[in-house]
């Protein structure tokens, strides 16, 4: 089975899920008649072909029967489903990698696309203290490797909420907090992201309970992913998705203008500096 215009450099997902749109559209059906059998919306299905979603083995199995593809979904889903990332955020990842705009609360971290090597390094370090060091290593290069989505000068839009706990804990002391802070303030300064701080004084928020990432994409409905300890899930159901969204725009309600955000965050750029050099 080939499919039309396809890219050969485009990720494995990427072309599974165009060779999908050319099976449907060759069977006749809208995404929503053939998300039916399958018990998923169309918006899944038109999610799958975007390469946004990952493609588990029991829907190619059945898209194998339903699409009659001999088995071509079957046989291609275990390469489009390997992941450099935690399957708890694998297909947060591959989502991000393709959204036009990626809005984000981090209400303990530094978000990963904007970690510098030794604020990563900490990072992994805190949450597997006995891993060996070449583990460390792998995983610090994935998480600054995300970050080439921002080499783009304006694609992806990347806004994001950060809580006033993100600028105060050390995380690896005074050093690499200044290092990290000032490279979040150069990309503020550079106008690739927008940044907001949410203040202590902001008191309860509509985002407590957690993270929240919302990406949205030129060909595919929009979706959310919140994360806990260990766990993440994705969403893409219409009306948890609205909800998200809401709650992120409450969040930059109650946070500090970009301008009033950056000011803060160089007032303690340079305590950790201070702190650094006493």
């Amino acid at each position: 089975m080939a499919s039309k215009n396809l890219d050969p450099s485009a990720s494995p997902r990427a072309l599974l899920g165009a060779e999908l749109r050319v099976a449907r559209e060759r069977a006749g059906l809208s995404q929503a008649e053939l998300g039916e059998p399958l018990f998923v919306s169309g918006s899944f299905i038109g999610q799958l072909e975007a390469g946004t979603r990952r493609m588990h083995i029991e829907f190619a199995r059945q898209l194998d029967d339903i699409l009659a593809t001999n088995g071509f979904f079957v046989r291609n889903c275990e390469a489009a489903a390997k992941s450099k990332y935690p399957d708890h955020f694998a297909a947060a990842a591959e989502a991000e990698a393709m959204a036009a705009t990626i809005r984000e609360y981090a209400p303990q971290l530094i978000p990963g696309l904007l970690q510098t090597a030794a604020y990563a390094r900490e990072v992994c370090r805190a949450y597997q203290p006995t891993a060996p060091e070449e583990t460390i290593d792998e995983l610090v290069t994935n998480r600054l490797a995300r970050a080439a989505l921002l080499s783009d000068p304006t694609t992806p839009l990347f806004w994001c909420v950060i809580d006033e706990a993100v600028l105060r804990r050390a995380v690896g002391g005074a050093a690499v907090m200044a290092e990290a802070l000032r490279h979040l303030i150069s990309l503020v300064k550079a106008h690739r992201i927008i940044v907001q701080v949410l203040p202590f004084s902001a008191g309860s928020h509509a985002a407590m309970e957690g993270s929240l990432k919302l990406m949205s994409f030129e060909d595919a409905p929009p979706l959310a992913y919140v994360q806990g300890l260990g766990t993440g899930q994705l969403f893409d159901d219409p009306v948890t998705v609205t909800h998200h969204t809401l709650a992120y725009d409450l969040l930059t309600a109650n946070a500090l203008s970009p301008r009033k955000s950056l000011a803060l965050i160089e007032s303690v750029a340079e305590e950790y500096e201070d702190e650094q050099h006493a």
